[in-house]
């Protein structure tokens, strides 16, 4: 299927209904509720402000809902106060999704929305995000994987129809390793440096990872810092907020996420960055021709514990590709 084929796939699952979306205002619930709002009954955005996500967030979310037409509510967690989350522990995205999920939940049933969706795309089954176990936990629809859309899709389809998405919805949480205590004083420095990155360059997603002495300058485009002479002042300015150290990482940031398997003969491979959870998944597929502690076949999927996934007897690139974009969604990973 084309972008618009996929689209009208969205459409006809919210057409008429009364849809809830979780919404951040980056570019996929953004799409989602400009689609929501053409073709369902009703819609309701539910913004969660958890009080660490980059400045101007709630404004831009409150802004695009008014331009769609649709009804917003926003919900106040403070996780500061969450003790769980603040220690940071491996488990960080997941018990996050699970507290903001809970109350989206709470809120669009309390207010007669039965149908609850969120914008994860395909691309998000391919990447390390264990937020996606919330979603299934929560049973919450997810419109872009039933019509196998990816980043780079949605991306294209926003940008051919002049839709405006926020660029910056990540939680600032996520810029501190796991295992490192979050704190306001922290969360803090990384938005001023962040917003100081961001109103002095053309870079339009801006990411400062904090490693304590050390801060990690992540840009999607590195020429605008240095082909300007800029990252003199940005050295200074972050070492005034209290970084010994600045690096730039040289790989610039990338949200077009795209799948492309490796196809050779008549079989693919796709190595996952995560692992498999063999039984969870088992419950998932209806058919299993063979499985041991390492592995379980599927027709002519074979899924490793490992995260390796591999198909075989496929005829060309897209029947391969096709074979493995109806595996993604039945996987349940470890966190």
């Amino acid at each position: 299927m084309n972008i618009d084929e996929k689209i009208n796939v969205v459409e006809n699952i919210l057409k008429g209904k009364m849809v809830a979306i979780g919404f951040s205002g980056g570019s996929d619930s953004t799409l989602l509720s400009y689609l929501s709002s053409r073709v369902a009954s009703d819609t309701l955005a539910i913004t969660i402000d958890n009080h660490l996500f980059p400045k101007g967030f709630i404004e831009h979310t409150r802004k695009t809902c008014e331009t769609f037409n649709i009804n917003h509510k926003v919900i106040d967690i403070d996780f500061y106060e969450n003790k769980e989350f603040l220690l940071n522990g491996p488990e960080r995205c997941h018990t996050c999704r699970s507290r903001m999920y809970s109350a989206i939940r709470k809120t669009a049933l309390e207010n007669g929305y039965d149908f609850i969706c969120d914008g994860n795309n395909l691309s998000d089954l391919v990447n390390d995000r264990p937020g996606i176990l919330i979603t299934y936990e929560k049973n919450f629809k997810t419109p872009f994987i039933t019509a196998r859309l990816t980043s780079k899709e949605i991306h294209e389809y926003l940008n051919r129809n002049n839709i405006c998405y926020s660029k910056s919805t990540t939680c600032l949480a996520t810029r501190i390793p796991s295992n490192t205590h979050v704190t306001r004083k922290k969360i803090q420095r990384i938005s001023r440096c962040e917003d100081y990155i961001t109103y002095n360059t053309n870079c339009e997603i801006v990411k400062v990872r904090d490693l304590n002495s050390i801060g990690i300058v992540e840009v999607d485009n590195i020429n605008e810092i240095l082909s300007k002479d800029k990252f003199k002042q940005i050295n200074d300015e972050l070492k005034q907020q209290g970084f010994q150290k600045i690096a730039l990482n040289l790989s610039e940031i990338e949200d077009n996420d795209h799948i492309i398997i490796s196809y050779d003969g008549d079989s693919f491979s796709y190595r996952l960055p995560y692992t498999i959870n063999l039984e969870n998944t088992k419950k998932k597929l209806s058919r299993i021709t063979f499985e041991n502690d390492e592995k379980i076949c599927s027709n002519n999927i074979t899924i490793y514990g490992d995260g390796l996934i591999e198909g075989h007897n496929l005829e060309n690139y897209d029947t391969a590709l096709n074979a493995f974009m109806d595996i993604l969604p039945l996987l349940r990973r470890n966190i």
